[in-house]
């Protein structure tokens, strides 16, 4: 009998006999990594005499073969990135339309690009699924005006390849990997964690010792910098570190912005990833853009100290709900500012200049019984 042909060059078609010597009928077989993937075609009286077979190494997507359009030049080229704040809801939820609202005031105030869910956007705090779906709500909302940096890193290479796969897929356009914390590894250990998740596209790491409890030392970012995804190091750890990295030619994003304008213009770091951008986005630009400006910078310092008063993002939470921008919801562990901080940042607020900060209602000091804590999210 003669056998049914096939449009596709990649299929062959074999009778049982065949399909028995390949033990294609065997559920051990079927197990093996190179699979066979097999359709039966019905002739009548509901017999299947010939399969369908394709051998071509049909395999599910690896992660180096995770597809990106984005060029690590274009990375490589922003120079303010928000790590951009996650708003909630009373009942802990996402509160997608005041995030939205943030991601167009970025824009608006000159933010080139955002982190989706960094520490400052708690993503430690999340399920993989809600930090997956925010990454590509933003990409789908917003990423033909802005360049989304999702934080699909993890202690564990395995989930931050996983996750990883998971952001390219969805559109965002680079991926920010710390180190691995608390579980600690090896510097060759640490090597090999960045060459896992390098080859899937253009990629920042993020060097910040206070959270992550172990230094990425240049010996490190020097055994990597030969792949070409590399963007560049968000570097939190000074000014001659920056040095040290910028003489090599490789980019390094500022991740304190209280140091930020030194690092732009004496240490040759052109960029910086900031959390004070949530709150006045386009004085940032202007610092990083516009030429040494010393009195802007002394004139910002006040509000970049007192968003560092207790670890972030708990005063960047407060301040942008006394900005009336975010509703007083904290997940736990966060919890608000005491009062004599709120009433501080009210008089940063007048000292640069409301109409320099994002939203459009008066700052207010808030009540302790305006916030809500959530601890089931």
């Amino acid at each position: 009998m003669a056998l049914p042909t096939t449009a596709n060059p990649g299929v062959r078609l074999v009778g049982w006999k065949e399909a028995s010597t390949l033990g294609l009928w065997s559920t051990s077989r079927l197990a093996l990594p190179r699979r066979a993937a097999f359709a039966l075609h019905r002739t009548g009286r509901g017999k299947f005499p010939v399969v369908a077979i394709s051998l071509d190494d049909y395999l599910p997507m690896r992660s180096t073969e995770v597809k990106n359009w984005t060029s690590t030049s274009d990375i490589t080229s922003l120079r303010l990135i928000t790590a951009v704040k996650t708003p909630y809801l009373p009942d802990g939820r996402f509160d997608l339309e005041a995030y939205d609202s943030l991601i167009n005031m970025q824009i608006e105030g000159g933010a080139e690009g955002v982190i989706v869910g960094g520490t400052t956007g708690e993503g430690h705090l999340m399920s993989w699924d809600e930090h997956i779906m925010l990454i590509g709500r933003t990409v789908n909302c917003f990423g033909t005006r802005i360049k989304v940096i999702g934080n699909t890193g993890s202690n564990s290479t395995r989930e931050a390849i996983h996750a990883t796969e998971q952001g390219f897929a969805v559109g965002m356009h680079a991926a920010l990997h710390i180190n691995p914390y608390y579980g600690k590894t090896s510097t060759e250990g640490l090597i090999s964690h960045f060459e896992a998740v390098l080859p899937m596209g253009p990629t920042i790491i993020y060097n910040v010792p206070s959270r992550s409890g172990q230094d990425i030392t240049p010996e490190v970012i020097d055994a990597v910098s030969g792949y070409s995804n590399l963007a560049g190091v968000k570097e939190c750890v000074g000014h001659e570190r920056v040095k040290c990295y910028t003489d090599k030619g490789i980019a390094i994003w500022s991740g304190n912005d209280d140091e930020c304008y030194d690092s732009r213009w004496k240490y040759g770091a052109t960029r910086v990833i900031s959390v004070a951008s949530n709150l006045v986005p386009s004085l940032m630009r202007s610092l990083m853009y516009e030429g040494e400006n010393a009195v802007l910078n002394e004139k910002l310092l006040p509000l970049m100290k007192w968003l560092f008063c207790q670890p972030n993002p708990i005063a960047l939470n407060t301040a942008l709900a006394q900005l009336g921008v975010a509703r007083p919801v904290f997940r736990l562990p966060y919890v608000p500012l005491p009062l004599e901080k709120r009433i501080e940042f009210v008089r940063i607020v007048e000292a640069i200049g409301r109409e320099n900060f994002v939203g459009q209602k008066e700052a207010r000091i808030l009540d302790d019984d305006d916030f809500v804590l959530i601890s089931r999210y």
